[in-house]
């Protein structure tokens, strides 16, 4: 059987091709029969942490997924989903999604009380518009206001204080918001720490790619 090509997009530029291709590498240990191809927008050496850094983005970001060739599906590796709406009318056809959305519907399986950790003060656009009213909380570890912060010792204590604080808030399931979150590998220390369960949004975007090679293969 043909491998489902998937063409990742990173929102935080690097020029090592190892991180740029890490969440490719996770999904497709997860998910066999996926191949992933990795590639990062560029000039956005922070990612996305604002409003305003996803207004710059944006364009990046459907050029990036216009570059790819022969990709049976596109995924925008970041919780915020920037660009997704915009390359589905700029690539109609190809099956589109983003660490937001993926995150949000699993989320809704494993509770109603719906914690939201990542590296805002807001929510997701995608979480403001599939879970609203089970959202109990929503935090970013102190300290942490970027992807970068997240990949140090004090960012990743931080992260794991939080996460049992939302849990004494009443959440029954931690819905990360940040992709930069499964690069630091935290989701499982998160359930260990706190007992409930934690939607790793690469998890979820590999999920989602998943379903759709399944559904192409169905559908010949």
């Amino acid at each position: 059987m043909k491998e489902f090509q998937v063409g990742v997009i990173r929102v935080l530029t690097s020029d090592d091709p190892d991180f740029v291709g890490l969440h490719g590498k996770i999904i497709e240990e997860h998910f066999p029969g996926i191949r992933c191809v990795s590639k990062c927008i560029p000039d956005q050496w922070e990612g996305i942490h604002s409003h305003e850094l996803e207004q710059i983005a944006v364009p990046k970001i459907v050029e990036t997924a216009k570059s790819f060739a022969g990709v049976d599906m596109i995924v925008v590796s970041c919780a915020d989903d920037p660009g997704v709406e915009e390359i589905r009318r700029a690539l109609p056809g190809i099956p589109v999604t983003g660490g937001g959305e993926t995150t949000a519907a699993l989320a809704m399986k494993y509770g109603r009380k719906i914690a939201v950790l990542g590296i805002t003060d807001y929510a997701p656009k995608a979480y403001l518009r599939m879970v609203p009213d089970r959202i109990v909380a929503v935090a970013r570890p102190e300290g942490v206001n970027s992807t970068l912060d997240l990949m140090t010792p004090e960012g990743k204590a931080n992260c794991i204080r939080k996460a049992r604080e939302m849990k004494n808030l009443g959440a029954e399931v931690i819905a990360l918001a940040c992709t930069g979150l499964t690069t630091i590998g935290i989701a499982k220390e998160i359930e260990r720490a706190t007992g409930i369960p934690v939607i790793d949004p690469v998890l979820a975007e590999g999920t989602f790619a998943c379903f759709e090679s399944v559904r192409k293969q169905m559908n010949g």
